[in-house]
C-alpha cells in the first residue's frame, strides 16, 4: 500500500453503500445515498487502476455504477413527474 495514497474508508465499503442507497425508502435520503455510493465506487475504481484487482470486482464496480445511475435517472423522472 503506497502510504501517500490510503484508501479512504468510504471506498473500501462500496458495497454497503451501495445497497444502502439501491434499498432506501426515505425518498428525502435517496439522492445522497446514491451520491455517496457512486463517489465510493468510482474512488474504489481508481484504487483499482493503480493496483492489481480482481476481475469480479472491477465488474461488480462497473455493475453498480451502471445500477446507481439508471436508480438516479428513475428517481428524477419520477420526482418530476410527481411535481407535475
Amino acid at each position: 500500500m503506497n502510504p501517500q495514497n490510503p484508501p479512504s474508508l468510504r471506498s473500501e465499503n462500496w458495497r454497503t453503500l451501495y445497497r444502502a442507497a439501491i434499498f432506501e425508502t426515505n425518498r428525502r435520503v435517496i439522492p445522497n445515498r446514491v451520491m455517496e455510493a457512486e463517489k465510493a465506487v468510482l474512488a474504489r475504481g481508481r484504487e483499482l487502476f493503480r493496483q492489481i484487482g480482481t476481475m469480479d470486482e472491477k465488474e461488480a464496480l462497473e455493475d453498480a455504477l451502471y445500477a446507481l445511475r439508471a436508480y438516479k435517472t428513475a428517481w428524477l423522472h419520477t420526482e418530476s413527474a410527481d411535481a407535475a
